[in-house]
């Protein structure tokens, strides 16, 4: 079974995240006996995005969700940062702006989807606004429960122009967030990631998994499917976003375009410039 068919939440289906095992790492005992495929797959990643770019017709849109330390960073790191970055970008969805919240929740985030050619990676997504929202009551039930169809419609609309949608929520263990946290305590070079919230945010650790639980039921559609990805072992983690990255860009059956111009000519004028 492929990663895109295990991991994947059927439309319809309904995930309890309790009976995913955040530590499983499939037939791989260990990172090392991973690393080929790890790096087979960010050389395929390059080589599809490539494509994709060059093709210029159709997008690529990542959405990645997670608990704190989930993983987030981690995956644009070491994964999608195998991408060209001329054709790549990042769009964070944290507090939103002034300007962001007098309009309608989904704003920012038409405004940030990938134009043609392009891969956005979102870090956090609309998604905020069916778990943040919902967990903290900060609109009524009435207001937020009518947010997933919204999206639905919202990423249908992207689809249907061309972006191919994978949506994957970064699953780890309560303690194993601790013993992130722990080890952001410990490193110097990690002190900046610190905030109150990743502690005040934690007596919420049910409220949020049940908010993910709707979230991952109403919205993983044909057109914009979810992933749970086990990722208490970051390795495993980047091994199999990538791999689905992989098999979504392939199925795409990308290719690159015709020249637009007379090559035939041009090779006749590169022969007459290297004659003289």
């Amino acid at each position: 079974m492929s990663p895109q068919q295990h991991f994947k939440v059927e439309p319809g289906e309904r995930v309890k995240l309790t009976e995913v095992d955040p530590a499983y790492k499939a037939h791989h005992p260990n990172h090392a006996s991973a690393a080929d495929e790890i790096a087979h797959n960010s050389q395929r990643l390059r080589a599809l995005q490539d494509l994709l770019y060059a093709e210029g017709r159709r997008s690529l849109l990542i959405c990645l969700q997670a608990m704190d330390t989930g993983g987030k960073d981690g995956v644009i790191n070491h994964v999608l940062g195998a991408m060209n970055p001329q054709g790549c970008r990042v769009a964070h969805f944290r507090r939103p702006s002034a300007e962001e919240a007098a309009h309608d929740f989904l704003w920012r985030a038409h405004r940030a989807a990938p134009a043609r050619g392009e891969v956005v990676i979102f870090n956090r997504s609309h998604y905020e606004d069916v778990l943040v929202t919902r967990v903290h009551e900060l609109v009524p039930k009435a207001v937020w429960s009518a947010r997933y169809e919204r999206i639905n419609e919202f990423e249908r609309t992207l689809a249907e122009a061309g972006t191919l949608i994978l949506k994957f929520y970064l699953h780890i263990s309560s303690d194993e967030q601790l013993e992130r946290f722990k080890a952001r305590l410990d490193d110097p070079t990690k002190h900046w990631k610190i905030s109150e919230a990743d502690y005040t945010e934690r007596p919420f650790w049910s409220q949020y998994q049940r908010a993910y639980e709707e979230a991952l039921w109403r919205c993983s559609t044909e057109f914009a499917p979810w992933y749970v990805i086990p990722a208490n072992h970051k390795w495993f983690r980047d091994l199999t976003v990538a791999r689905i990255v992989v098999e979504g860009l392939e199925a795409m059956n990308l290719h690159y375009p015709e020249p637009d111009v007379d090559l035939a000519r041009i090779r006749r004028q590169y022969h007459a410039a290297a004659a003289k």
